[in-house]
C-alpha cells in the first residue's frame, strides 16, 4: 500500500510517503522553499500547500500521484469548532476551516494525477499520536501523549495504542491549552509566536520561578486526565518585552515559572496516563513534546520504562502520522523509525558537479571524517553536510555546524555565526558507549536531542562550550552502526584531543531553515565565518576561499 501524508492547516507543512508500512520519505517544506515554518505573509502564513516536498516523496518512493492508494490530511474539517464555541480568538479561523474542505482540491492541483477519492482526513491529535506510537521502537502496546497548541477543538491526547489501534483516552477540550499557554508567553517575552518557543525554555535557566504558585492557581492537571489553563495575565509577572529590546531578570523569571508548571502539569498527566493504561513504554508527540527539559522530567519521574519522543514533534510529524494511520488501518505490518534521516540526498557525483559548476576550490581527504576531526582539534568550525537531512528541527549529524567543545569561547562564535542570542545553548556529540561517562538522569542512548542530561562535574570545566547555564547538556548519542561516518569523526577527535564530544548545532543562519541541498549548503558557507565545510567526500576550505562575504 502506497499513502502519501500530508500537512498544511497551522505551520510546517510537509509531507511523508509510507510504502508496504514502511517509512520512505519524510521532509518539511520549509527545507525546498526556504520559508521556515512554510510562513508567509497573513492570512494564508500558515497554510502553505508541502507541493514541493510532496513531490520529492513521490519522486524518491518511485510513485506516481494515480498510483497512490491514499493520501492523509492531519486535519478533520468535521471535527472543527468556530473559535466563538472554542472560547478562541482568531479571525482567519473561517478560512482554515474553508481551506480544509479543499485540500482535495489543492492537493490534486499540486500532484496531477491524483484521484481526489482517495483523500482520508485523519484528526489532527490522533496523527500526532500515530506519528510517536506507530513509529517508536517499541515492542507490543504503549501509551501515547499529545500536546501542542490547538487541532480541531481540542489540545491535547491521551491514548492507549493496541494492535496498532488507538484507544483514546482524554482530550482536553480548547480553549485550555499548554501549547497556547507557552505561546502567549513567548509572545509576551518579545520572541516569535509558534516558532521560538525554544527559546524561552533556554531563558528560563537563567531565572528562578518566583511566580509559580500564582500560576500552579491557574495551570494545573485535573482529575480526570486533563488540564486548565486560565486568565494568565503575564504583565502583572513581567513587562511585555519588544523584540529588540535585552532581556532582564524578570523575563527570565517568568520563562523559569513557566516552564516549572508546564513541567508539573505534564507529570500529572503522564501518571494519570500511567494510572489508566499500566503501560511502561511512553510515546510522545506534538509541539510540547519538544520541550526536552520537561520530557527527562517524564523519563526521570514517572513510572514509564521507555519514552520515546517522535523527532518530528512538531506538525510537521503528523504528515508521518497520518500516513501510518491509513496504513495501520489498511492491515499493514508498519516498520518503526529507525532513523530521521528521510529527506533529500546527494551522490558524490552529484556533489562534486556542483562543486565544479560553483567553480568552488575544493580537495577530497584521504578520510573526510579524520580531516574534520583535525580541523576541530584545531579549532576550526566545520559545516558538516552528510547524507540524507533530517526530519524534524534538530541538526543530528546531516546539517550540522561543529566545533571544539573545550572552548567556552566557542558558544559565543557559534552564536555569532548563526546570528542569533547569546543565552541560546549548543549541545553535545558523544559516542553512545562514552555517554555514561559524562551524562545523567536523561535516558541513554539519546539520539535525538530531546532530553537534558545532567553533565558530571568532572567533566564540566573540560567542555564548557556545551554546557548549559544550569549544568545540563541536550546530548546526542551516536551508534557506530548507524552513524558511521560521524562516529569515525568522533574517533578522530578524541584521539587528538582527549575529549569524546564534539559541540552539534543546526546548519542555519537566525530566521532561515536549516541548510537542505548543496546550493543551501554552498550560500551558508559563503556568508558566515566557517573555516571548512565538509560535504560528502570533500572538503571545502575558507582559506581557499577568501574571506566571507
Amino acid at each position: 500500500m502506497r499513502v502519501l501524508g500530508i500537512n498544511a492547516i497551522y505551520h510546517d507543512p510537509a509531507a511523508a510517503l509510507v510504502v508496504d508500512g514502511s517509512i520512505v520519505a519524510a521532509a518539511e517544506e520549509e527545507r525546498f522553499s526556504r520559508r521556515k515554518h512554510g510562513k508567509r505573509p497573513l492570512p494564508f502564513s500558515a497554510w502553505e500547500q508541502p507541493e514541493l516536498a510532496a513531490r520529492w516523496c513521490l519522486a524518491t518512493g518511485g510513485v506516481a500521484p494515480e498510483d497512490l492508494d491514499a493520501v492523509t490530511y492531519s486535519f478533520d474539517p468535521q471535527l472543527h469548532r468556530s473559535p466563538k464555541e472554542l472560547g478562541l480568538s482568531d479571525p482567519w479561523d473561517h478560512l482554515r476551516h474553508l481551506y480544509a474542505e479543499r485540500a482535495g482540491d489543492f492537493i490534486a492541483a499540486a500532484l496531477p494525477g491524483l484521484d481526489q477519492e482517495r483523500l482520508r482526513y485523519v484528526p489532527h491529535h490522533v496523527a500526532h499520536a500515530a506519528s510517536a506510537a506507530l513509529a517508536a521502537p517499541f515492542a507490543g502496546d504503549c501509551a501515547a501523549l499529545v500536546l501542542d497548541g490547538r487541532g480541531e477543538q481540542h489540545s491535547h491526547l491521551a491514548a492507549r495504542y493496541r494492535g496498532g489501534r488507538v484507544q483514546p483516552l482524554h482530550s482536553q477540550s480548547l480553549p485550555h491549552s499548554l501549547g497556547l499557554l507557552y505561546e502567549d508567553a513567548t509572545d509576551h517575552l518579545g520572541f516569535l509566536r509558534s516558532s521560538d518557543e525554544y527559546k524561552v525554555m533556554a531563558l528560563a535557566s537563567y531565572g528562578e520561578p518566583r511566580h509559580l504558585d500564582y500560576l500552579r492557581s491557574l495551570v494545573h492537571a485535573t482529575d480526570d486526565g486533563g488540564f486548565v489553563t486560565a486568565g494568565v495575565d503575564w504583565n502583572t509577572l513581567a513587562k511585555r518585552r519588544l523584540p529588540d529590546e535585552p532581556w532582564t531578570a524578570e523575563h527570565a523569571d517568568l520563562a523559569a515559572s513557566l516552564q516549572a508548571v508546564l513541567e508539573e502539569t505534564l507529570l500529572g498527566l503522564a501518571r494519570w496516563l500511567y494510572e489508566q493504561t499500566g503501560s511502561r513504554k511512553l510515546a510522545l508527540a506534538g509541539g510540547v513534546a519538544l520541550n526536552c527539559v520537561a520530557n527527562t522530567r517524564l523519563f526521570a519521574e514517572t513510572p514509564f520504562d521507555e519514552v520515546w519522543v517522535q523527532p518530528a514533534a512538531g506538525d510537521a510529524g503528523t504528515a508521518l502520522g497520518g500516513a501510518l494511520t491509513a496504513a495501520g488501518a489498511a492491515g499493514e505490518l508498519l516498520q518503526a523509525m529507525t532513523t530521521p534521516a528521510l529527506g533529500r540526498g546527494f551522490t558524490d557525483t552529484e556533489i562534486e558537479a556542483a562543486l565544479r559548476t560553483a567553480r568552488v576550490p575544493f580537495e577530497r581527504p584521504a578520510d573526510v571524517a579524520d580531516a574534520v576531526a583535525e580541523e576541530l582539534a584545531g579549532d576550526g568550525i566545520v559545516a558538516w553536510f552528510q547524507g540524507r537531512s533530517e526530519y524534524g528541527p534538530r541538526a543530528l549529524g546531516h546539517r550540522s555546524l561543529l566545533a571544539h567543545p573545550g572552548r567556552m569561547q566557542n558558544l559565543t562564535r557559534l552564536n555569532d555565526v548563526k546570528g542569533r542570542e547569546q543565552f541560546r545553548p549548543v549541545a553535545p556529540m558523544v559516542l553512545v558507549e562514552r555517554a555514561h561517562e559524562l551524562f545523567s538522569r536523561g535516558p541513554i542512548p539519546s539520539p535525538y536531542m530531546l532530553f537534558v542530561h545532567d553533565v558530571d562535574p568532572a567533566w564540566r570545566d573540560r567542555i564548557p562550550a556545551v554546557v548549559h547555564v544550569d549544568g545540563t547538556a541536550r546530548i546526542q548519542t551516536v551508534d557506530r552502526a548507524e552513524e558511521p561516518l560521524v562516529a569515525r569523526m568522533l574517533d578522530g577527535f578524541a584521539r587528538r584531543t582527549g575529549l569524546p564530544v564534539v559541540v552539534n548545532t543546526s546548519l542555519n543562519t537566525a530566521g532561515r531553515p536549516m541548510v537542505d541541498d548543496i546550493k543551501d549548503a554552498l550560500e551558508c558557507f559563503g556568508s558566515t565565518p566557517v573555516d571548512l565545510l565538509a560535504i560528502g567526500p570533500y572538503a571545502v576550505r575558507r582559506s581557499a576561499m577568501g574571506a566571507p562575504g
